[in-house]
């Protein structure tokens, strides 16, 4: 029998992951088989285990669960307590292992992918929620010049900005703080894309060069880029790369193996005809 891996959310329809899994699992001849698990908004921890019951090893965890997925870990990983929410849980010996693969799968696609390193650049993080969170620390590790958080609320920023004091110093405030200020990378982590909500920023913060970056991905340009291009920013790009390489950093926690994400991005960008 295959080994079981799942992806838990609420929807789940829509996922992703079952393809993208199914072909790293090709890809890197692992002997495993992937499903998407509808789990009830009030009933996630019976959902994972009645999984583990049926076997399951590991599972990615989506929307509206990694909080709850956080607090059902029996053990962390370094980043998944940074982040304080796990996205990838692997089930051994007892133990709930949780890990946050987010923020790690960003910088791969940002350094690896798009080949844009972070190493002293001047970054400029919008929005104060989960997914700025998550990103944080990997963010941090790649040795940026400095890192601005800026969100609609000045106080949540300026209270996300000083829980990573201790790894470096972060400057946070609202939108309006970042006028007159240039940076080299802008990455959106607000959720403004998913309603095609354009964000009020201020002109001049795309420095010359500069990369734009949204969590976000859909079939055609997000808000954000949008915005982004009419400012200048002169390298663009959305998040369907992180959504494949934090899959291939949870596979491999999993199996100890890192599959190829690039043949599969590319599958799934002219699936979605970008």
């Amino acid at each position: 029998m295959s080994d079981l891996y799942c992806v838990f959310g609420n929807p789940i329809a829509h996922s992703k992951s079952p393809a993208i899994h199914a072909a790293f699992s090709t890809g890197s001849g692992q002997d495993m088989r992937y499903e998407a698990r509808l789990a009830p908004v009030d009933g996630f921890r019976q959902a994972v285990a009645d999984f583990v019951a049926d076997g399951g090893k590991g599972a990615n965890v989506t929307v509206p669960f990694k909080e709850e997925a956080f607090r059902l870990a029996t053990r962390l990983s370094e980043r998944a307590a940074r982040a304080g929410a796990v996205n990838t849980l692997a089930f051994r010996g007892g133990e709930i292992f949780g890990d946050n693969t987010d923020g790690a799968g960003m910088v791969r696609d940002i350094t690896h992918n798009l080949g844009y390193s972070l190493s002293g650049k001047r970054i400029l993080l919008l929005g104060a929620g989960g997914a700025s969170r998550g990103v944080i620390a990997p963010l941090l590790a790649e040795n940026p010049a400095s890192l601005f958080i800026a969100n609609r609320s000045a106080g949540k920023a300026v209270g996300l900005a000083e829980a990573f004091a201790d790894v470096a110093p972060v400057d946070a405030g609202n939108f309006a703080d970042i006028a007159g200020k240039s940076f080299d990378v802008v990455i959106n982590a607000t959720s403004a894309s998913l309603s095609g909500e354009s964000l009020n920023l201020p002109q001049g913060i795309f420095a010359p060069g500069s990369l734009a970056y949204d969590m976000m991905y859909g079939k055609g340009e997000t808000a954000f880029l949008a915005v982004a291009r009419e400012q200048g920013a002169a390298q663009r790009a959305d998040g369907l790369g992180m959504l494949v390489e934090q899959a291939a950093e949870a596979f491999l926690v999993w199996r100890g193996v890192r599959p190829e994400a690039a043949p599969v991005l590319a599958d799934l960008r002219t699936k979605l005809g970008q």
